[in-house]
């Protein structure tokens, strides 16, 4: 059993057109989505006709170094992207983005997501010949494309979308061409911006800032966008559909200073605290802290409009990254361990009430909420600013096994017992809606399967990566 109550997610994406210094600027905006992936990295540059590539497992300033930037990284136009397997195991075959050579064309495909009938459309494949040299359910996408080049990029881009079923926000590249699409249910962000003559997409905002780009929009649900030398265009070939994004992306994956989905993630978190604050009137405390990083936004909105003092009683270990996306067993274990401190002098005699963004496993919030009663708390309170997780996650959220989960297999007053908790209390549902609501709008509608089972897909076959 995984060591961490965080849900694990997959991957960012940044690409760029028409700029001298592409790939270092891909770089940058790679280090901005870092949060997204600390498995792997990888660029690919398209410069005189030709693909340039560097690719490893681990961080992005561990991947890259100047020299790659000076040698074959180079050319008006670049792909990246950082990647935490939730379909694929982590080896190096599995580094993204992908790259094709295949009668005479070149490209290369970096994908946010899990397509969830990636299991049949690889028995496919290669029953008709294609050999894959990786496990991830991304290659489908490449295998697809190179049996439909030779109707064009256009129309074997849409076949290719036309197939695959499930989340893909995603960059395809040649040297002379960017395309950014999005799936037709908008489950992961993807944005479009402008840096002077240049055009960038990203996965989220935080790497449009990072590299001075304006924001200009999101790339819409079931959108495909061609840059070249021409300029932008846009099409909707497949059938529209009510969008539901993974509201996950506002809890706990989406930097705070990003906007997705139209809204902003820090106003939406904090908005989640100001809701549980309204629903839970009765759980008083000498004051709240929050678990860094993730339940930080949400307190802050719980004691603003509960009055009960905020204070950060839990100190967190930033040279540690998010555990849930180490690649081993072992370093996980590790970094739960060091990742955060209690302050004890000032936590003993208190009633404290400890936010944090979910409970998953439950396994790492017990060790936390020992450590607190170690340090003398009087009372533990726990408040969590999304509902409880019950189903797994087909789209692109390695969430565990329904029985890893521990609000499918124990009731919540269950769940207060194993957590040795004074009170346990969740947003409700719609409560978590309600905060999207009062940050200005967003889509028709959120991914919700996680917390009530109702799949948005038919086919769930995702899962036969190694």
């Amino acid at each position: 059993m995984m060591n961490d109550d965080a849900p694990r997610h997959s991957c960012g994406v940044f690409g760029i057109y028409n700029h001298p210094q592409a790939a270092r600027l891909t770089y940058y905006g790679l280090y901005a989505l870092q949060h997204r992936g600390q498995e792997s990295a990888g660029i690919v540059a398209g410069r005189d006709g030709q693909l340039a590539h560097k690719k490893g497992l681990g961080l992005v300033a561990d991947v890259f170094h100047e020299a790659d930037f000076k040698a074959g990284l180079r050319g008006h136009l670049a792909c990246g992207h950082v990647r935490y397997s939730t379909s694929g195991a982590p080896v190096q075959a599995n580094v993204q983005p992908f790259l094709l050579h295949h009668a005479g064309q070149h490209l290369c495909l970096a994908h946010n997501g899990n397509l969830t009938n990636a299991c049949s459309l690889r028995r496919q494949l290669e029953g008709r010949g294609s050999i894959f040299q990786s496990t991830s359910d991304s290659e489908v996408m490449v295998h697809i494309l190179a049996r439909n080049l030779h109707l064009g990029w256009q129309q074997a881009i849409t076949t290719c979308l036309s197939q695959v079923e499930g989340a893909y926000s995603i960059i395809i590249m040649a040297p002379d061409k960017l395309v950014a699409a999005r799936d037709p249910l908008g489950f992961r962000p993807l944005c479009l911006g402008r840096l002077n003559e240049a055009y960038v997409v990203a996965s989220e905002t935080c790497a449009l800032d990072l590299v001075d780009a304006t924001y200009v929009r999101d790339i819409e649900p079931g959108e495909i966008v061609f840059i070249d030398a021409s300029g932008l265009k846009s099409i909707k070939p497949l059938p529209a559909r009510k969008p539901r994004s993974c509201i996950f992306e506002l809890v706990y994956f989406a930097r705070p200073d990003s906007d997705i989905y139209g809204l902003n993630v820090y106003q939406t978190r904090r908005q989640q605290g100001v809701i549980l604050a309204k629903e839970n009137p009765d759980i008083k405390a000498d004051f709240i802290v929050p678990f860094p990083d993730s339940g930080n936004y949400a307190a802050i909105g719980l004691s603003a409009q509960s009055g009960i003092p905020l204070e950060m009683g839990m100190i967190r270990n930033h040279y540690v990254g998010r555990s849930f996306i180490q690649p081993t067993q072992d370093m996980r274990d590790f970094a739960v361990k060091v990742k955060l401190n209690p302050i004890a002098e000032l936590i003993r005699g208190k009633r404290v009430i400890v936010v944090d963004d979910s409970i998953v496993r439950g396994t790492t919030a017990i060790n936390r909420v020992r450590g607190l009663r170690a340090c003398g708390a009087k009372e533990v309170h726990m408040m969590v600013a999304s509902p409880p997780c019950r189903f797994p996650c087909y789209y692109g959220v390695d969430f565990a096994e329904p029985e890893q989960l521990v609000a499918n297999n124990l009731s919540l007053e269950e769940i207060r017992r194993l957590l040795e908790l004074d009170s346990l209390r969740y947003i409700s549902l719609p409560g978590l809606l309600q905060s999207t609501q009062a940050n200005g709008g967003g889509p028709a509608g959120f991914c919700q399967a996680c917390f009530t089972g109702q799949y948005p897909t038919q086919c769930l076959d995702a899962g036969c990566g190694a």
